[in-house]
């Protein structure tokens, strides 16, 4: 499995490709296509990779805004707790649960807070959050009630995960559920 980080300059969104490599598998997964790039393009191609998922932590125009150029290019399904993004129809996501796509596990929790559909997605060793926990802050809420909510859930449903588990945001640089469990002050009680 290897792991690919394209970042939109437009807005500052990180895009994940995820690919299980396995000469008997050879598919990928997309997370929160904010944008799609030459560049994405060209590996997905070069390798001979089927583009199999995609994923969607949460229904943000600057985290799916590149699905239409993808849904132009390839035939994947689409996995959110939305019902439709982008206006594409989904398989939708609810609670927790797990999915196996492009011959991997995923994992995937939802985690209320940010906005009613962020869904944190669970791929080996890494955690893909889009805005529920970034770097040292937490995801922007429209309430008290949303913020504890998010708090709450980030309690019970990320830093649950083993220390080492690495957190790979919507924004900003990756980070580890220890150094967020240390160094977040916006979790902390």
């Amino acid at each position: 499995m290897k792991f690919y980080f394209n970042l939109s300059f437009d807005d500052f969104t990180n895009c994940y490709t995820i690919v299980n490599d396995d000469p008997s598998v050879m598919e990928a997964i997309i997370v929160d296509p904010g944008v799609i790039t030459p560049q994405m393009i060209e590996t997905i191609e070069r390798d001979k990779y089927k583009v199999t998922a995609v994923l969607i932590t949460h229904n943000h125009t600057s985290h799916v805004k590149g699905l239409s150029t993808l849904m132009k290019i390839y035939s994947p399904r689409i996995y959110a707790a939305d019902y439709e993004v982008a206006g594409k129809q989904v398989t939708v996501l609810q609670g927790d649960g797990e999915i196996n796509t492009a011959g991997l596990k995923v994992q995937y929790f939802s985690v209320p807070g940010h906005t009613s559909d962020s869904m944190v997605f669970k791929i080996g060793n890494a955690l893909f959050t889009g805005d529920t926990i970034t770097s040292g802050i937490i995801g922007e809420t429209a309430s008290s009630y949303s913020k504890n909510l998010l708090k709450s859930k980030i309690q019970e449903k990320i830093f649950s995960q083993t220390d080492e588990t690495v957190i790979m945001p919507g924004h900003g640089p990756p980070t580890t559920v220890a150094s967020e469990k240390q160094f977040n002050l916006d979790v902390k009680p």
